[in-house]
């Protein structure tokens, strides 16, 4: 099914190529953030899973490790490599988004804002660049609403089975897809097809194919006690005091993230197409409304008691993006009140525009800019410094006479793996939980040799050090450095008289897993470990 085009054929090629050459030009700029910027640690991390053949992780599902390794396949282990199949799922993303805004409006210009949304959310417009187990799933989660929308046009069922297999790939990036559960089942029995459908294979087959796909988590949990799902579910049984400050914190990042001006633009339309599609029984508006605030509300809830990461929430906007631009088109045909209708185009406009130019001034400061304007509370700087960090423990190794290294925190582990690329051992001896099923590091080099441990002064983890018969000898403490601030200090040990068991038994404390509920009382956590190993 065609656009329908503007009046005047000129001003719609304009606008064509307008749109198009913005998006390639943005898409060129995410492409040197890719390259030049340095890997974050949890990006590093998840460049370690890429080198196991394992089926899943503790952590997260396995298509992360997947994506990573396609791209370095391509790129080799570079920045660029790791980072290349984020660059891909923006733009797979975008354009399911104009598909599903096209196929229902038919309208140019709600076509462009749907692509141009992303493009203006910061998360989206360059932090999609960075990899992370949110990136492999969006593009899955998008094209499982996308294959809904045309079943809901088509009345084919065959697409019940589409959305299955993405359903199921979304499922093999990250577990928090299952929030969409309930968008989908108000999609099957909301509306006035519901006796169809049920009584129809295809909905169940696609239950059933989206099992089958996402199988390897499930072969791998049930091999290795349930893990993915312990590690998890402390966080989503926790009840902690309520406090307005972490509340105040996830809503600032969806203001900072999704946009300024943007995030509220797409909640009042969510809320629009919420009422349109429950008053009208209206498949796609129920769809794409329910995607957004189911999850939404349940964030909101949690941020009560507990800090909500950075990414939890990115899978949930672009059924937002696509509710908005549609929107902005069924207003007049709805015969809304003026004042709504004139104002809704100049808002989206605002938003869009306001926060592509958010975007530009982020990507400056993180590739460009010679300054770091708030010193060591600088989130970016935070995790730079590695590169010069791993070449002096190199030096202090061989000093030494070490022949691995030790750490105890996963970041540092990632980093040092990152920019030493094996050229020695590095092993996180505690959290081993986090390593099941990987391959040996270089046990030989390891076993009663001497090793460099590296952590940050302030690392309390040498408690666990402590228990061993291991012996530390101070022998560097060393800055990482950002932009002439000094960020983190990290001292180096040389490490002797002991060699960490690889495969703790469970429940052990070098086989624990951290906790993710961040403000439980230490008692409370022990308990929920306790629970967890039974």
């Amino acid at each position: 099914m065609s656009m329908v085009q503007p009046i005047d054929p000129n001003v719609s090629r304009r606008s064509l190529l307008a749109v198009v050459a913005l998006v390639v030009a943005l898409t060129a700029m995410r492409g040197i953030y890719a390259g030049v910027f340095d890997l974050r640690t949890d990006e590093a991390y998840y460049w370690t899973w890429s080198k196991e053949n394992v089926l899943s992780f503790l952590d997260h599902p396995p298509m992360i490790a997947w994506f990573i390794r396609l791209g370095t396949a391509i790129f080799g282990d570079t920045n660029f490599g790791v980072r290349f199949a984020g660059l891909l799922a923006m733009a797979v993303t975008q354009l399911l988004l104009g598909d599903i805004v096209r196929r229902v409006t038919h309208d140019f210009r709600a076509v462009a804002f749907a692509v141009l949304m992303p493009e203006a959310a910061l998360y989206y417009g360059l932090l999609m660049a960075k990899v992370a187990p949110d990136v492999a799933m969006i593009p899955f989660a998008v094209a499982m609403i996308w294959s809904l929308v045309r079943l809901a046009q088509s009345n084919d069922g065959r697409w019940w089975l589409a959305a299955g297999l993405f359903a199921g790939l979304a499922l093999l990036s990250k577990l928090t897809v299952v929030m969409l559960v309930p968008a989908v089942l108000a999609f099957l029995l909301v509306p006035a097809w519901r006796t169809r459908w049920l009584r129809s294979p295809y909905p169940w087959a696609a239950v059933l194919i989206a099992f089958v796909v996402s199988s390897p988590v499930l072969i791998w949990n049930a091999g290795h006690d349930w893990a993915s799902f312990k590690f998890q579910f402390v966080r989503a049984t926790t009840d902690n005091a309520v406090s307005l400050r972490t509340l105040g914190d996830f809503l600032g990042l969806q203001f900072g993230q999704v946009g300024p001006i943007l995030f509220p633009v797409v909640l009042s339309a969510v809320l629009i197409t919420a009422w349109r599609g429950y008053r009208r029984r209206e498949p796609v508006a129920i769809l794409l409304s329910t995607c957004v605030l189911v999850p939404f509300v349940y964030f909101v809830w949690k941020s009560l008691t507990l800090r909500i990461g950075d990414t939890w929430a990115m899978f949930l906007w672009p059924a937002g993006f696509a509710a908005a631009a549609i929107n902005i088109t069924l207003l007049p045909r709805e015969r809304w009140p003026a004042w709504m209708i004139q104002s809704a185009a100049p808002w989206m406009k605002a938003a869009i525009g306001s926060g592509i130019a958010l975007v530009l001034l982020v990507f400056l400061y993180c590739v460009a800019s010679p300054w770091n304007l708030i010193g060591r509370a600088d989130p970016i700087g935070g995790e730079a410094g590695y590169g010069p960090l791993a070449a002096r423990a190199l030096v202090e190794m061989d000093r030494a006479g070490a022949t691995w290294i030790a750490t105890t925190d996963y970041r540092t582990y990632a980093m040092l793996r990152w920019h030493l690329k094996d050229k020695v051992p590095v092993v996180q001896v505690n959290q081993r939980a986090r390593f099941l099923g990987f391959r040996d590091p270089g046990l030989t080099l390891i076993r009663d040799h001497a090793g460099l441990y590296v952590a940050q002064t302030n690392d309390d983890n040498r408690a666990l050090l402590a228990a061993t018969p291991a012996v530390l000898t101070r022998v560097a403490v060393v800055d990482t450095v950002w932009r002439g601030v000094a960020m983190k200090t990290y001292a180096m040990d040389k490490l002797t008289g002991w060699t960490p068991d690889l495969n703790p038994p469970l429940g052990t404390p070098f086989y624990r897993w951290p906790n993710l509920a961040m403000a439980l009382p230490n008692d409370q956590i022990a308990a929920l470990h306790l629970h967890a190993t039974r």
